[in-house]
């Protein structure tokens, strides 16, 4: 009888395990590459967005599946506004860094429950998906669309009030501009050597 290592059983296997491994790691070298450019980040996620609404509006369908593709980027939205310890749950078993809730205490920078690289990458990701999802007729449900706008625009201005009134009570922005700047108030001059 012949053995697993002569018909090729293992070796293919082996190869199997290294073709994704290698496909994995580019993956992941581009998504290491995209890290530092924000803007452009945002830019193609923004046109993937667009291309999707577009594919929706000209096809007059998949209602349901752009509807599930806003519900979900809103609850990333939110993960993304909120502070990864979140001072309303008063926990004091929770060992690490909490927003200051005084003027005297020391500043803390804001930590997100959702930084915002996976923040972009489940946008990209989801919209991908969820242009997948229009390709195949049965996602297409019949549904008046408008009840499903007027819906989503009521949950959005419901979850944002109930978020910003968060931000007020605990005194924090999620949106920094950089590293903090300090000034030196002292006059100093240069000492210039003379020869």
């Amino acid at each position: 009888m012949m053995q697993d290592e002569d018909l090729g059983g293992p070796a293919r296997r082996n190869i199997f395990i290294q073709t994704i491994s290698k496909i994995s790691q580019a993956h992941q070298r581009y998504l290491d590459l995209w890290t530092p450019h924000v803007i452009s980040r945002w830019l193609f996620a923004l046109l993937l967005v667009a291309i999707f609404f577009l594919r929706v509006f000209l096809t007059q369908g998949w209602y349901i599946v752009t509807y599930a593709l806003g519900i979900y980027h809103l609850n990333l939205f939110i993960a993304f506004l909120t502070p990864k310890i979140d001072p309303a749950m008063d926990l004091d078993d929770i060992e690490g860094p909490e927003l200051p809730t005084r003027a005297n205490e020391e500043f803390r920078p804001f930590i997100r429950r959702l930084p915002e690289f996976k923040f972009w990458y489940s946008v990209t990701k989801s919209t991908i998906v969820a242009m997948i999802c229009t390709f195949f007729d049965f996602f297409n449900i019949p549904v008046f669309w408008p009840i499903l706008v007027m819906y989503f625009i009521t949950l959005f201005c419901i979850t944002m009030k109930r978020q910003i009134k968060h931000m007020i009570k605990y005194r924090y922005l999620p949106f920094t501009h950089g590293k903090p700047k300090y000034q030196n108030h002292e006059n100093t001059s240069r000492l210039i050597p003379t020869n």
